[in-house]
């Protein structure tokens, strides 16, 4: 049986901490509970992303935003009915059992999917770049003798690690751009064998970090994925592109919500250089870039062949030429980004426990 404080936070709790508590349990739902300590609500990432996209405050209650409408087991129900349950609705990961409005456990999906039910991820027919020419300086000096794409991730370098994610949800068509040391990352797929289709483009001369496309304007005829070498987003790649097609947009930006503390007092000054407000130690969110794109094909229109372009610049070219570019959002632990040393520890640890080595897995 789960550990349930982990899962429950009181309505009245800040949106903000009840996020950071579901980023914390890794299981991208919180469950609400009324005074009385009986669930009200259920909040998934899902609700994440629209209270970002209607500017919710995240000092409001976690109880405004949390959906009161949701599905529940009752206490003593069996594993094959929860298994019709999840097979009924799958959208859903979580169910929780209750008895008399009081929590008494959480069925996961991830339980149920072999008792007699199967579901399967949606399959995307969608071909994937990965910018994977870079020198890796953050790295430094690791980056001096192995390729970025391969400073490994337990028994996995990072770009295989990316690709499988890809495959999970059917993309098994790869570009790789390369540059720095391109011998050592083509040998090592060779070594290795190919998993998936992967085809190379080299740049002569650094592009920048998004001009390797005008490499394939001849190639690239549906809607792709572009990835950094160094992150790994895990979310439902499904819904990004269920997302990018409803909207319309030329460009889908794959954001990350990040919450800073400011250990100062900071000072809001006003026009005449006098004091308007001295906040002390805010906390600020602000969704930042992962590093995770999706193009409709009409954007090669905008990359010149053989010139270096930089993605802060595509976006001011096709906002210039309105065309549409949407930010989606998710959790601040759903983005791992292994391009920084203070980081790359930490990545170690996170993808031990869902990659463990041999030697882990048989004991």
């Amino acid at each position: 049986m789960l550990e349930l404080a982990p899962f429950l936070v009181h309505h009245q709790v800040s949106t903000r901490e009840a996020f950071k508590k579901m980023d914390s349990n890794g299981a991208k739902f919180i469950l609400v509970a009324g005074d009385d300590k009986r669930i009200i609500g259920l909040v998934t990432d899902g609700d994440l992303r629209r209270a970002i996209w209607s500017s919710t405050s995240l000092e409001d209650p976690i109880g405004t935003i949390a959906n009161h409408d949701f599905l529940a087991g009752e206490y003593g129900i069996g594993p094959h009915e929860l298994s019709r349950q999840f097979n009924d609705n799958q959208h859903f990961r979580v169910i929780p059992i209750l008895k008399d409005g009081f929590l008494r456990d959480i069925a996961l999906r991830e339980s149920y999917e072999n008792d007699g039910y199967h579901s399967t991820l949606k399959q995307l027919d969608l071909p994937v770049v990965i910018m994977a020419g870079g020198k890796g300086t953050r790295l430094d000096p690791f980056t001096r003798i192995l390729p970025k794409p391969l400073i490994p991730i337990g028994n996995q370098p990072i770009i295989e690690i990316i690709m499988d994610r890809f495959a999970q949800y059917g993309m098994t068509d790869f570009w790789l751009s390369l540059h720095d040391k391109s011998k050592m990352i083509k040998a090592y797929f060779e070594e290795f064998g190919k998993k998936y289709s992967i085809q190379y483009v080299e740049e002569n001369e650094p592009l920048g970090t998004i001009g390797p496309l005008s490499l394939l304007k001849e190639n690239l005829n549906s809607p792709f994925f572009v990835s950094n070498c160094d992150i790994v987003v895990d979310t439902d790649y499904t819904k990004i592109w269920d997302f990018h097609k409803t909207g319309g947009h030329t460009m889908t930006i794959v954001g990350s919500m990040r919450h800073y503390h400011i250990p100062y007092g900071v000072c809001e000054i006003n026009s005449d250089g006098s004091l308007n407000e001295m906040k002390e130690k805010p906390e600020i969110d602000a969704v930042v870039n992962t590093g995770m794109y999706l193009f409709d094909p009409s954007v090669m229109d905008y990359v010149s062949e053989g010139n270096r372009l930089d993605i802060n610049h595509l976006m001011d070219i096709l906002k210039a030429d309105n065309r549409s570019i949407g930010v989606y959002p998710v959790s601040e632990n759903s983005w791992t980004d292994v391009g920084q040393w203070d980081q790359y520890q930490q990545t170690v640890e996170k993808f031990s426990k869902v990659y463990p080595n041999e030697e882990q897995a048989e004991s």
